[in-house]
């Protein structure tokens, strides 16, 4: 049914017709019938392109995607497993004002996190101050004792964060989760701004969006800098499960751009606390390896001795200081949900700041008074498993059945430091184009944040998207895709931009 805060012409009714607004922040209009200013520009090509033009674009699109094997892998599926990457043709823009703001708390965010994850392997001075609760830090899955007063080279434990953001009814910005491990999506951004120029290049240039494609030349530098001390040209790596893992696509695509080996454990030999790439030259020392395998498998010695996707000894090395690991070991402490309630006072505790970027309420059903809160309410709450990603382990309270609930609420009773709930957020929508029309669906934003020398945010992120009408969920393994991410330059699209 159309709405008719959208009737506004021919072109509208065709455009907008299934178009609306509701509580939540549309990124787009904000009021019916009034796109905000950066978004004008768009507004005007989405009236002027015919239908046939849009949908050329879109296969267009589709197929650049095909062709590069843009993919992503969902486990525990019967019907297949390996997909085309989803992404939606309309661009979600940010302002230069929204951006500097995002990109403040971003850097205060990562800062605060790192200085925690030193303390807790070293002083513990926030433990003792009873800033975290010891059981939330000592409890976590992903905290590793090995790690325990280790002198990390350069200090430096996250050198590659994607922090999940979202924005709320009033208009901000808050965190939603911080993603310390080994986060991934970035290949994603990369790829999707390289369609997007050839896609809408006249929308482009006249929009004023900064460039993101600098990116992977920041990964390297930001790799090199954790290099060991006496190594002006440092040997880097990228390590991967191997071709079966889910994010296999990211990893070719980085190391290629970064111009460096891929690498699996089997390709690596370490000897005398050295690590050793084999080459059909022979050995190489490696320096530095941005790991995209999990602590557990690393090294079969120090951690899972069934591990084949690691190498012998690697921990050893990396104690050592003969190699470098990004991210550090034991950096998943962070990442949990349990411990994300904690961060305004950990920023606080260490930076004597307030958050620039907020949190969600959060309820850690660890804390029996918050449990029992929480059962009494599933039925309004997200019930999320604190080590869980991807969308899994998760409880949609108001869209869940009688039987999800009471399994949630058994799963909650069994182990309740595992699950914490927030409320069920309303956070914005963005317009995306669904052949023939143009629809809002929820989205959220990842920027990612490399910290060596310094701290360097690329101007964007991964910008996902609940593609099935009404969801919440916008991780790709539940129905979700993406878009492209244009943060525009100071005085970006403007009204002049849409009449170019």
């Amino acid at each position: 049914m159309a709405n008719p805060a959208f009737d506004l012409s021919p072109k509208d009714r065709s455009t907008f017709e299934n178009y609306w607004l509701d509580d939540a922040y549309d990124e787009m209009f904000e009021a019916v019938g009034a796109p905000r200013a950066h978004y004008r520009a768009l507004h005007r090509t989405l009236l002027d392109l015919p239908l046939a033009e849009m949908r050329r674009r879109k296969q267009a699109a589709d197929i650049s995607f095909l062709n590069q094997g843009i993919t992503f892998t969902v486990y525990g599926r019967e019907e297949g497993t390996e997909r085309i990457f989803p992404h939606d043709l309309l661009p979600r823009i940010v302002t230069s004002q929204e951006w500097a703001t995002i990109e403040r708390g971003l850097e205060q965010r990562i800062t605060a996190l790192n200085l925690f994850l030193r303390d807790i392997y070293n002083e513990g001075r926030c433990l003792a101050a009873g800033i975290v609760p010891r059981e939330i830090v000592y409890s976590c899955k992903h905290f590793r004792r090995q790690m325990r007063e280790f002198h990390i080279p350069r200090d430096i434990y996250i050198a590659v964060t994607g922090t999940d953001l979202v924005r709320l009814p009033d208009g901000r910005y808050v965190v939603l989760e911080d993603n310390l491990r080994v986060p991934s999506g970035v290949s994603y951004m990369l790829t999707s701004r390289q369609v997007m120029k050839r896609i809408f290049p006249e929308l482009f240039r006249l929009a004023g969006v900064r460039g993101i494609d600098h990116y992977s030349e920041a990964l390297l530098a930001t790799l090199r800098s954790l290099a060991p001390d006496g190594r002006p040209d440092p040997n880097i790596v990228l390590l991967t499960p191997g071709v079966y893992n889910s994010a296999y696509f990211e990893h070719a695509f980085l190391a290629r751009q970064m111009g460096i080996e891929l690498v699996e454990g089997r390709d690596l030999a370490v000897h005398e606390n050295m690590v050793y790439m084999r080459t059909t030259a022979g050995l190489r020392r490696v320096d530095v390896i941005y790991r995209r395998v999990d602590d557990d498998f690393i090294d079969p010695l120090a951690f899972r001795p069934d591990s084949g996707l690691g190498a012998s000894g690697l921990f050893n090395a990396y104690r050592s200081g003969n190699v470098a690991l990004a991210n550090a070991l034991g950096t998943g402490v962070a990442d949990d949900k349990a411990l994300y309630a904690y961060v305004p006072a950990i920023i606080r505790y260490f930076l004597g700041e307030d958050p620039v970027l907020g949190n969600v309420e959060t309820f850690l059903c660890s804390d029996p008074a918050q449990r029992q809160h929480v059962l009494q309410r599933l039925d309004e709450y997200v019930v999320k498993a604190v080590g869980e990603s991807g969308g899994y382990g998760m409880l949609i309270g108001p869209s869940s059945t009688a039987a999800e609930r009471d399994e949630f609420h058994a799963r909650i009773e069994a182990d309740p430091r595992n699950y914490i709930a927030q409320p069920t957020l309303q956070f914005s929508r963005a317009p995306c184009f669904f052949d023939g029309s143009v629809e809002p669906r929820h989205v959220d934003l990842r920027p990612y944040i490399l910290y060596g020398d310094k701290i360097a945010i690329v101007p964007g992120g991964l910008t996902r998207v609940a593609l099935r009408k009404g969801s919440l969920v916008v991780n790709s393994s539940q129905g979700g895709g993406s878009k492209d991410t244009w943060v525009l330059h100071e005085g970006g699209g403007a009204d002049a931009v849409a009449g170019g």
